[in-house]
Order: C-alpha cells, then sequence, then structure tokens
C-alpha cells in the first residue's frame, strides 16, 4: 500500500503531540524519490524543520506520525543562514556570490550613524548572508500548491498530495486539482513528469491527457 503525503497533515512527535504540518516535500527529480519533509512549526512565529521520510509513518489521511523523535528541537532547521564578513567574499570582479545579500548594520550605541558626527574615519563592515538548506544536494523542496504545466504549455492544475512507494519512498502518482468551488482532481502517474522544480511541475504529456483521465476521489 503506497504511503499518501499532503500538504498540511498534522506532524505528530513519537508521543502523540502534534509539533506541526507538512509544508514541502523533497523529492529527487531525476529518482522520483521523496527523501525528506518539511514540516512548519508555530503561527505568528514559524520554523521549518526537516524531517528524514524514512523516520515518518502515516497514522490516517490527515496525520503522520514520527518513529523515534520525540521532540522536535531535535530536528534540524531547513535553513540555516550564514553570516559572512565581506573580505574575501568578493569575485575579481568586486561582486559578491549570487546566493549573498547584504545585511544592515548598525552602530554601536553612543556612535553616530556614518556621514554623521566627528568620526568621518568609522566605516560599516559589510556583512554577507549565505543561506544553506539541509537537504540532500540536487533534491527540489517541492511547494505547497506548486503548479502542475502539460507539455502544451497549459496548466492542468497544482499539486494536491503525493502517493510514494512505502519500501524505496519513490513517488507513484501525484493528485493535481483544478477549480475553484468544485475541485476536479485527477491521479497523474510520475512517469508522466518531466521535471521538478521548486513552485512548478512540468509534465511530458499534454492537457488533453490529463483531461481524459477519471476523476479521482479518495
Amino acid at each position: 500500500m503506497n504511503m499518501e503525503i499532503k500538504t498540511n497533515t498534522d506532524v505528530l512527535n513519537a508521543d502523540g503531540k502534534r509539533i506541526g504540518r507538512i509544508d514541502r516535500v523533497v523529492i529527487d527529480p531525476h529518482g522520483r524519490k521523496v527523501t525528506h519533509l518539511v514540516v512548519k512549526k508555530g503561527l505568528l512565529f514559524t520554523r521549518e524543520k526537516v524531517i528524514p521520510v524514512d523516520q515518518v509513518k502515516p497514522v490516517n489521511e490527515n496525520q503522520v506520525i514520527l518513529k523515534e523523535i520525540g521532540d522536535s528541537d531535535e530536528l534540524a532547521d531547513f535553513e540555516e543562514k550564514d553570516h559572512i564578513p565581506a573580505e574575501g567574499m568578493f569575485n575579481p570582479q568586486g561582486e559578491p556570490p549570487g546566493n549573498a545579500r547584504p545585511v544592515m548594520w548598525y552602530p554601536h550605541p553612543g556612535v553616530p550613524t556614518w556621514g554623521m558626527g566627528s568620526y568621518p574615519m568609522y566605516r560599516a563592515p559589510q556583512v554577507f548572508v549565505r543561506t544553506r538548506r539541509n537537504i540532500p544536494q540536487g533534491t527540489v523542496p517541492l511547494e505547497e500548491g506548486a503548479q502542475v504545466v502539460c507539455q502544451d504549455g497549459e496548466k492542468a492544475g497544482k499539486v494536491e498530495r503525493i502517493f510514494s512507494d512505502p519500501d524505496e519512498h519513490r513517488a507513484t502518482h501525484l493528485v493535481i486539482s483544478s477549480g475553484w468551488i468544485s475541485k476536479n482532481k485527477k491521479l497523474v502517474p510520475s512517469v508522466w513528469v518531466d521535471r521538478i522544480e521548486e513552485k512548478q511541475v512540468r509534465l511530458n504529456v499534454g492537457c488533453d491527457v490529463i483531461s481524459a483521465l477519471p476523476p479521482f476521489s479518495a
């Protein structure tokens, strides 16, 4: 029986306590293997944690439980930020790397901002932020509601859930839905997937093929 992975599904720790909800599914776009789940915890001040998919087992349609982990603090953060001094960060053209962005820096209390007061030689240190994701290299964290685009460029709907093989965790099917009030759902084989990106899944078949599929209800 395949494992069903659906965004917004509640995630429980080993003691049965809710720690968050599934926000993203991390997939190897080449082997179609589901490797991790990204869990969002908190309401106002949210944090995203990464869970290896082999540490999760389904309870029912709306809940999954961690097999051994009791405390969410044991889980790695989905993203970690490194604050790096600009010295040595520039390439020969004097430009920062593409994945680094400047950070606002403020002087110590009592020291005027630059260009003011009598501290003309006091310069702001340049600091850059590098974001690292704690997922395997080459994998894609598929976003909730990622757009599904057919081979002909038409939009077929949005990803609603993923079915994967329980042993190898390889994605076998996607459920895509379209429409606002009355949802039209289709069960799409993963072999029809051509490319997986964070916000988009591209198919290798036309939307006429998707339309010909029977409605999916489960």
